[in-house]
């Protein structure tokens, strides 16, 4: 079908138009925890198509070191179709889909769990996404509660290539305007109880000479610590990289919101925590990742303080194991433990802290020990590894 409008000289008429105030509506986006109801499925909106010029911007503004995402030849070379999306996009987009549902009226994420990349992301892929609420406690109307979800992307082709659950603390609606009902669901949850990962690689000569010598999976053992010796500081950027990634949460780039808070949250945005993430996995990346093929996934994390604009951060890396890929010879997996840290460098970090800053911040206070207030993130991650050529 085709349309053709015929347009003419267009009046103005706003004059001739009386304002009924009595008409006005104040459309709300997110949920209130009596508003997220256990097995509540919401297909989020817009969805979000991948371009290789965002996919480069994002792994160079996050700092990435891992050629598998800024090089086109070297990808090929390794057996992908096209240049992949780095698994930090791809984790932020998807987070971000489910945003105007499920969490823009969240007053924190508390953790992300069981997170799964299951297929290479690629230009002119289309990423849509679901969740569904999996729990919900309150402690009383007059408390804010928490609900467990779990979110699904999937391309065009309906294929899964991310799951993860996450933990978000929201507040009881009480007489505040209700949020605006989220069309019905149309299609099954998507999700694997199973998944598996079938990965293309391949191993040729061109991509020899692009990556340093000592980051193959012979490189590390169980209890190495690595400091990474970059920092990065971030400026009100983080408010147009918000959007860039289609995170709606107000908190992040609306000052007027942020400064209208009560507490320790209120005044200036806060920095969108996947970005935080992003960042520190790209300071990290030279030193543990420059040979993963594949990032398999984070197995729990926490964002233990916010950061801010001005904020600088740092990262360090625990090695906690090294296995052999079950059916991928020439590959290792590889288990760490990822630290964020804010306004101190890493090394001074660890030699202020030392093994306390290894230690997760919620079980702190029955070990009988202070929280660290420099420690932002703490997560645990898995990464496919290439080892040394023989």
């Amino acid at each position: 079908m085709s349309l053709k409008l015929q347009l003419t000289q267009q009046p103005e008429i706003a004059a001739d138009v009386p304002v009924d105030l009595a008409r006005v509506h104040r459309p709300q986006y997110g949920r209130y925890l009596d508003e997220l109801d256990p097995g509540q499925v919401f297909e989020h909106p817009r969805g979000f198509s991948f371009e290789r010029s965002g996919m480069l911007d994002f792994a160079r503004t996050f700092m990435q070191a891992n050629p598998l995402y800024l090089n086109l030849q070297y990808a090929l070379d390794h057996g992908f179709r096209d240049l992949p999306a780095s698994p930090q996009m791809v984790f932020n987009v998807t987070l971000s889909l489910g945003v105007q549902n499920d969490s823009e009226k969240a007053i924190a994420n508390l953790g992300y769990y069981q997170v799964q990349f299951l297929r290479p992301v690629y230009p002119g892929d289309t990423l849509r996404a679901f969740t569904r609420v999996l729990e919900r406690k309150d402690r009383g109307p007059d408390k804010p509660g928490i609900a467990r979800i779990r979110t699904v992307s999937v391309n065009q082709d309906d294929q899964v290539v991310l799951q993860y659950e996450r933990k978000i603390m929201v507040a009881w609606r009480g007489d505040r305007l209700p949020t605006t009902p989220a069309p019905a669901v149309t299609v099954p949850f998507p999700g694997e109880d199973a998944p598996g990962i079938e990965l293309p690689l391949a191993g040729g000569t061109y991509a020899r000479g692009l990556t340093g010598p000592n980051t193959y999976a012979e490189d590390f053992s169980p209890g190495d610590i690595v400091v990474h010796a970059n920092g990065r500081t971030i400026t009100e950027e983080h408010m147009a990289l918000t959007y860039m990634v289609g995170n709606s949460h107000p908190l992040h780039f609306d000052r007027i919101f942020s400064s209208g808070l009560s507490g320790k949250m209120s005044g200036e945005p806060i920095v969108y925590g996947g970005l935080v993430f992003a960042w520190l996995d790209g300071l990290a990346s030279r030193d543990v990742s420059e040979h993963a093929v594949w990032e398999l996934g984070f197995t729990e994390g926490y964002h233990t303080q916010p950061a801010f604009a001005g904020d600088t951060v740092g990262a360090l890396s625990r090695i906690l194991a090294v296995e052999d890929a079950p059916g991928a010879a020439g590959f290792a997996v590889v288990t760490m433990q990822l630290i964020g840290v804010k306004n101190i460098s890493a090394a001074a970090a660890l030699e202020q802290y030392g093994a306390d800053l290894f230690i997760k911040e919620d079980a702190k206070r029955d070990l009988g020990k202070d929280k660290i207030p420099a420690k932002i993130f703490e997560i645990e991650r898995r990464l496919l590894i290439k080892r040394r050529p023989r």
